[in-house]
């Protein structure tokens, strides 16, 4: 009952709202990403506001360090193991978004392999899609990190002093390799400057481990979420001061490249999104754990991996359909609602696989 207990204690509601309203911004935005013809993603309003929004997946990393420290897996080989699992569905994701609807139809839609400069049905663009870096890629090499960190030191400023020297270093690392076959795809998925790896840990790990740190500093104030939303606006404030007077310096270097962002760029959107938290814990005030919208979320936060993987592979698969780069505005925003209906219709019938799955694992290992 205490376990119990203590689990609920440590929930922190705008953590699951935010998380779980990031899942469905993801949806937004990726749906205008494949569906929009450049003119709709650069010259209207809603091709811009889907843009803008796509600079709050810091969101989603700095909720997953938070909620890493309030998970009960907390031993070095347990969160190893998780980031090997979320390395691995990185991965297969990128075979069921890419190599699978490629054999299956013969091949992508060329619009779409050419944006990347390749040709289709090639060893080549084989490769590249199978090996390209996005988001789970990240959080599982970042994870590894984690655990390194929880093993050695409990003190909250160790992620907090790692994640500032990442900052720093990245946009000086960007783009290095050994010219090493092999070895070169390890730097891209650390330090890549191009867009076969859109989130290296350099920097962006420093989103999550900056979430780690919050999460320890709430454990320290003995949960008291109050007092921590607080003093988590001021830090907020504090990051977007130096960071709004770094981009005011030199805009091109640190917010040039949204993907590859450097010191200014990484700091700015950190305090953004602190203060984005401390906004969501104010607003979750007003809402009831049994509204709608509440429960709706948090079914999207608890299940934030597999909907992350199923809405992007429905998007792509789509193209088949929708075609990519084409629509205007109107007909994105009503593909929108569209992609939400079926990414939770797919993750309502996984969960329904999995849990009829778990009788007969049980009965086969008796």
């Amino acid at each position: 009952m205490e376990a119990i207990q203590k689990q609920k204690n440590t929930r922190v509601r705008a953590v699951d709202f935010a998380r779980g309203l990031s899942v469905l911004l993801m949806i937004l935005i990726h749906t205008m990403l494949i569906y929009g013809s450049i003119h709709t993603q650069t010259k209207t309003v809603a091709g811009t506001i889907a843009l803008w929004l796509g600079r709050g997946t810091p969101m989603f990393l700095v909720t997953m360090g938070i909620s890493f420290v309030l998970s009960r897996r907390q031993t070095f080989t347990a969160v190893c193991k998780r980031a090997v699992y979320i390395l691995g569905v990185g991965y297969g994701m990128n075979l069921l978004k890419f190599l699978i609807p490629e054999y299956l139809f013969s091949g992508l839609p060329e619009a779409f392999v050419k944006a990347y400069g390749l040709t289709s049905q090639t060893l080549e663009s084989a490769a590249f899609f199978l090996l390209l870096g996005d988001i789970l890629q990240l959080a599982g090499l970042t994870l590894f990190i984690m655990a390194v960190i929880n093993h050695y030191s409990k003190n909250k400023y160790v992620p907090l002093m790692i994640a500032l020297a990442i900052v720093a270093v990245s946009k000086e690392l960007s783009g290095f390799r050994f010219n090493i076959t092999g070895i070169d795809y390890l730097c891209d998925l650390l330090f890549s400057n191009q867009f076969n790896v859109y989130f290296p840990v350099f920097p962006w790990s420093a989103f999550i481990l900056i979430g780690m740190f919050l999460g320890r500093w709430f454990k320290e104030m003995n949960e008291n979420q109050n007092v921590f939303f607080k003093k988590m606006a001021i830090l907020g404030i504090g990051f977007l001061a130096v960071g709004g007077i770094f981009n005011f310096i030199d805009p091109e270097y640190h917010f040039g490249d949204y993907y590859h962002l450097g010191p200014g760029g990484c700091i700015l959107l950190i305090g953004v999104n602190l203060l984005f938290l401390w906004i969501t814990n104010f607003f979750v005030s007003f809402i009831e754990d049994s509204s709608t919208i509440f429960r709706f979320l948090s079914f999207c936060s608890k299940n934030v991996t597999s909907m992350y993987v199923i809405q992007w592979t429905l998007i792509n698969w789509g193209m088949y359909l929708f075609g990519f780069w084409r629509h205007d505005a109107l007909t994105v925003m009503l593909l929108v609602p569209v992609m939400i209906i079926l990414t939770v219709l797919v993750q309502k019938a996984w969960l329904i696989i999995k849990k009829k799955a778990k009788p007969s694992q049980i009965i086969a290992s008796a």
